[in-house]
This record gives C-alpha cells, structure tokens and sequence, in this order.
C-alpha cells in the first residue's frame, strides 16, 4: 500500500519562503513521475508542478520561476521549494503520483501540508 507523508509547511509571510518534503512508502518510487498538487478553499485540487523519473520538470504559470521540485530516488522523497511566496499560493500542498496514485478504487492520497500566506 502506497504512503505520502507531506511536511514543512506553516505560517510565512507575502515575499518569504518554504521548503516541503514528501516520503513515499510501498511504490517503486524510481520509476514514478512525482508531482506536487494543491488545493485552495473552495477550488479544485491542481498540479503545480511536476518532475519525471528522470528528472524533466514542469510548471503551472502561476508558480514559475519561484517554485522548484526535486526529487531524491535513494530517499524516496520529493521537494518542493518555495520562494517569493503569494497569498494566492495558500493552499493544502499534497505529493502524489502523476498521474495520482490509484488503488482499491479510490485514489491515495496524503495528509497534506496547510500553507498560509499573509499579505
């Protein structure tokens, strides 16, 4: 059974910064690409930024050029760094699959990590 355990999140300031972490239990996580999901209040979950097994990257425009994923194969972790934070990037961060993880009819997901951002 496949777990995502998401942490780093908190409390920063419009302009400051934040690294997330994400451990990725019972996959053959080498072979997956790996995303980094959120979800505001109110609106649906989105990808806002991907990387492949082999380490191609993607990202929504709204994010580019002050959020950076990563990934360490031999930790089974994914990173999400991010900088000049917005108060429109408050939101629940998950990690997931890309596409998400599916099993027993549902996909898996994660607690999720809050990310607040004050104006």
């Amino acid at each position: 059974q496949v777990q995502l355990v998401e942490s780093g999140g908190g409390l920063v300031q419009s302009g400051g910064s934040l690294k997330l972490s994400c451990v990725v239990s019972g996959s053959t996580f080498s072979n997956n690409d790996m995303g980094w999901y959120r979800q505001a209040p109110g609106k649906l979950r989105e990808l806002v930024a991907g990387i492949s097994s082999s380490g191609s990257t993607k990202y929504v425009d709204s994010v580019k050029g002050r959020i950076t994923i990563s990934r360490d194969n031999a930790k089974k972790t994914v990173y999400l760094q991010m900088d000049s934070l917005k108060p429109e990037d408050t939101a629940v961060y998950y990690c997931n699959a890309d596409p998400p993880y599916y099993s027993g009819g549902s996909f898996v997901w994660g607690q999720g990590t809050q990310v607040t951002v004050s104006s």
